[in-house]
């Protein structure tokens, strides 16, 4: 029989992950701050929750994702919280991208209860979380990861266990920053392009071709294109990232000097105004440190 499974945080990810494993036979019960995004899980056979505590004391994996380490805090430890509800020999997995550090901890307050954790954010945006595609890292113990191993799998194309728990989110922070400094490379090359009298379509079409070629080309090329920044990934959300990537950098004694730069853009981002926007629109901050706007718009 496969586990009930809870669901906190139905957000732009996490409602089409949600619908993913309903649709492949999970009892599902679910809970978010904001009733009508679970009103149309309900609507699939879903059953709605008032509070973590409700889902934790119904499920027999709990699967949280959400915007910020406070956010988790709060869902997992706090009034009305997961710890108040959960059952021995329940299983955590938080696939929101947040602070390591805080990941260990609330792991040792579930041990504390009889149950585990696994921290498992991801990347792909919500394309993948629609298409069931995305990369999962997973840090806990390996017996933990294989009993979800079979909600990975529904989820994402590309799952890997990278180590203990926090070790997911340390890999996620890797990732923000390569993605990060990605767009602001792509960026200023469509600039420098622009600048120089070659369009942002051939700037994305040639270098596609060759070993500056990469994802943020393919996924974001429209966006970049027509600067209608729909948010798949909020800049805002991005900005956290880094600061996670960045604090981590500094307890560990990793030197992150182009991320640190690349955050500092992000910031500038969020006090225009533009943080709800999909984190591709930092070209839009290139542009205006150029005095040049780019591509078809």
């Amino acid at each position: 029989m496969l586990d009930t499974v809870g669901f906190i945080g139905l957000g732009i990810m996490g409602l089409p992950m949600a619908r993913n494993l309903q649709r492949a036979g999970h009892r599902m019960v679910v809970q978010s701050r904001t009733a009508a995004k679970a009103a149309t899980l309900v609507e699939e056979g879903a059953v709605a929750a008032a509070t973590p505590r409700e889902v934790a004391a119904r499920a027999d994996v709990i699967v949280t994702v959400l915007p910020d380490t406070p956010d988790v805090e709060a869902v997992v430890a706090g009034p009305s919280g997961v710890l108040e509800g959960v059952r021995a020999g329940a299983l955590l997995i938080d696939m929101s991208t947040i602070s390591p550090g805080v990941t260990r901890r609330l792991a040792a307050r579930l041990e504390e209860r009889g149950a585990s954790m696994l921290d498992a954010p991801v990347s792909g945006g919500d394309v993948g979380a629609i298409q069931g595609t995305l990369t999962i890292m997973v840090g806990g113990a390996a017996r933990d990861f294989e009993r979800a191993k079979p909600l990975f799998e529904v989820m994402g194309r590309h799952v890997a266990h990278v180590g203990g728990i926090g070790a997911g989110q340390v890999t996620k922070a890797a990732n923000q920053v390569v993605v990060g400094v990605t767009i602001a490379a792509v960026a200023e090359a469509l600039v420098l392009g622009q600048r120089g009298g070659v369009p942002a379509e051939t700037i994305l079409d040639v270098l596609g071709t060759g070993v500056a070629g990469n994802r943020v080309m393919e996924l974001k090329r429209q966006k970049l294109l027509t600067h209608v920044f729909d948010p798949g990934f909020r800049a805002e959300l991005h900005h956290k990232d880094l600061g996670i990537a960045l604090a981590e950098g500094r307890e560990s004694g990793a030197a992150l000097p182009v991320t640190a730069l690349v955050d500092q853009l992000f910031g500038v981002m969020k006090r225009k105004g533009w943080g709800g926007e999909d984190h591709s629109g930092l070209i839009r901050v290139i542009e205006e440190l150029s005095a040049q706007r780019t591509g078809s718009q």
